[in-house]
């Protein structure tokens, strides 16, 4: 049982709502720092299984705001190869101890953080012709996979998205609806998996209105506020967030 201790909720409330806003307005990529914030203070499987019906609540709140504004064929090639990537996920889950866990998930912070400063590969990505469809489906089996084990499926789902040039609405619509087939799809396994408990089901529905605001917050703040400036915060706490992970695991 988890104690609910203020120490929790200084960790979990803002991770919730971060996770939201960056759902809600900002392309789902970082919403997987929420994970990685809690996974210092919880069992990282655990706080894998809390998440996954957070995020789900911000699926939902995200689909209406952004209904029909997505690319459907290139948001259906990355979930024709997403959901075998989820496949993969599930049959390599047990092979990975809790330390293992911790180093992958922060190998993918940092490695995120990395990627997204790397303003030639973002360059690059603008003034390329567009990536050819086969590549969605690559990325889509590396978001599923990376998805599943920690939620972080967002950086490879951006590069073929940011590589096919939409717009940023047309980008953030697509994000929402990808993930939300690819969480729904991650909730059965992990169910299976015996990931959900009686407290994470009480943790989700204490943090859920967090959830929710979040989620207003980003739609909100999708037309007006800059990306850079909600990135350079989310860069610096996913650095160290990251490196913290990587420490714990490998000592």
């Amino acid at each position: 049982m988890i104690e609910l201790t203020g120490y929790f909720f200084v960790f979990a409330i803002p991770a919730v709502i971060f996770a939201g806003i960056s759902k809600g307005g900002f392309g789902s990529g970082a919403a997987f720092a929420s994970s990685s914030f809690l996974a210092i203070i919880l069992e990282p499987g655990f706080a894998l299984a809390l998440m996954l019906p957070l995020l789900m609540v911000v699926d939902l709140a995200s689909l209406k705001p952004y209904w029909g504004r997505w690319n459907l064929r290139d948001s259906l090639l990355l979930l024709a190869g997403g959901l075998p990537g989820v496949v993969l996920g599930t049959l390599l889950y047990r092979a990975v101890d809790a330390d293992a866990m911790r180093v992958m998930i922060g190998v993918i912070s940092v490695g995120f953080v990395v990627w997204q400063m790397s303003a030639g590969l973002r360059k690059n990505l603008a003034t390329r012709p567009p990536m050819p469809e086969w590549a969605g489906v690559l990325a889509g089996v590396m978001a599923g996979f990376t998805s599943f084990v920690s939620h972080a499926g967002g950086p490879p789902a951006a590069v073929y998205l940011l590589g096919r040039r939409m717009s940023k609405t047309e980008y953030q619509a697509s994000t929402v609806l990808v993930f939300w087939a690819l969480n729904l799809a991650k909730f059965i396994p992990y169910a299976f998996l015996g990931m959900f408990t009686l407290d994470t089901l009480k943790l989700d529905l204490i943090l859920a209105p967090f959830a929710l605001i979040g989620a207003w917050i980003g739609v909100n703040l999708h037309h007006k506020m800059p990306e850079k400036a909600f990135f350079a915060l989310t860069y610096v706490l996913l650095s160290c967030t990251g490196a913290k992970l990587i420490w714990d695991g490998l000592t």
